[in-house]
Parts: C-alpha cells; sequence; structure tokens
C-alpha cells in the first residue's frame, strides 16, 4: 500500500502524528507538503495530491487542512478525484463502501491523532460496494469523462 498525503498549516501537525503512525506500521506514504507549521494555501496542497492521486501509483490520499473543508473542496477540483470529508470511523468507512473515495480529508484542528488512526484504518480495511457504481458513473457524467 502506498498513499500520498498533503496538508497545509493547519493540517501540519496531524500529518505529522500519522506519519509517524505509518512509520511504526512500516506503511508506505509520501509527504506532497507542507513541511513547516509556516502560514500556506490549502489549494495549493489540495491540487497537488489530486494530481499526484490521479497521476501516480498511489492507493488513496489523506489531505488534511484546519477543518478538512478547504482541501477536500481543491483537491475535488482535479478530474477524477473524489475526495471526501471524514470525521469518525463511520464516514471513513463509507467513503470507501458508497463512494470510493480515493482522498480522505481530515481537519487538524477539529480531529485529534487517535480519531485519525481510528478512521484512516477504517477507510483502509473497507472494500468499494459495486452496487454504488451507477452513481459514481453520474458523477463522471458531470465531469464530462463519460
Amino acid at each position: 500500500m502506498k498513499i500520498a498525503i498533503g496538508s497545509d498549516h493547519g493540517g501540519f501537525e496531524l500529518k505529522e502524528q500519522i506519519k509517524h503512525y505509518f512509520d511504526n506500521l512500516k506503511i508506505s506514504y509520501v509527504d506532497l507538503g507542507t513541511y513547516s507549521k509556516d502560514s500556506v494555501d490549502y489549494p495549493d496542497y489540495g491540487k497537488k495530491l489530486g494530481l499526484a492521486v490521479m497521476n501516480e501509483d498511489f492507493d488513496f490520499g489523506i489531505g488534511i487542512c484546519g477543518t478538512g473543508i478547504g482541501i477536500s473542496i481543491a483537491a475535488n477540483k482535479v478530474k477524477g478525484i473524489r475526495a471526501a470529508l471524514v470525521y469518525d470511523e463511520n464516514t471513513g468507512r463509507l467513503a470507501k463502501e458508497h463512494n470510493n473515495a480515493n482522498i480522505i480529508a481530515l481537519g487538524g484542528r477539529t480531529t485529534t491523532r487517535e480519531q485519525a488512526i481510528k478512521i484512516i484504518n477504517s477507510f483502509m480495511q473497507s472494500t468499494f460496494e459495486p452496487r454504488h457504481q451507477p452513481r459514481l458513473d453520474k458523477i463522471k457524467n458531470i465531469e464530462g469523462n463519460e
């Protein structure tokens, strides 16, 4: 498994905690930045994450900003991205099962390390349910991918 992870300054601390967790479990990831608490713009990192997930060999991405809202909006502007703002284990699981999300977004100021780990594990242990494919096809139609 290979994961792309990116954040703005509001998500930097949580990103670093998640990376430490991944390191301990030997889960492969690529850190797309930011690399400090210095103020940056979440759209830049949402775009970078979205493009990386679409164009490189990642199983999924994790985007983190202050609330997770901004980075999920930005990532969703990249064609083919289905970024889901998740806030508990249930939404993490459903993002995969129902929406086949390829990025999950977390709030660095609203999500604890423990919550984030539970959410990520719930997402990673879930499987897309093909009965939802017709809805994903409608999303592709909106994007003009048909």
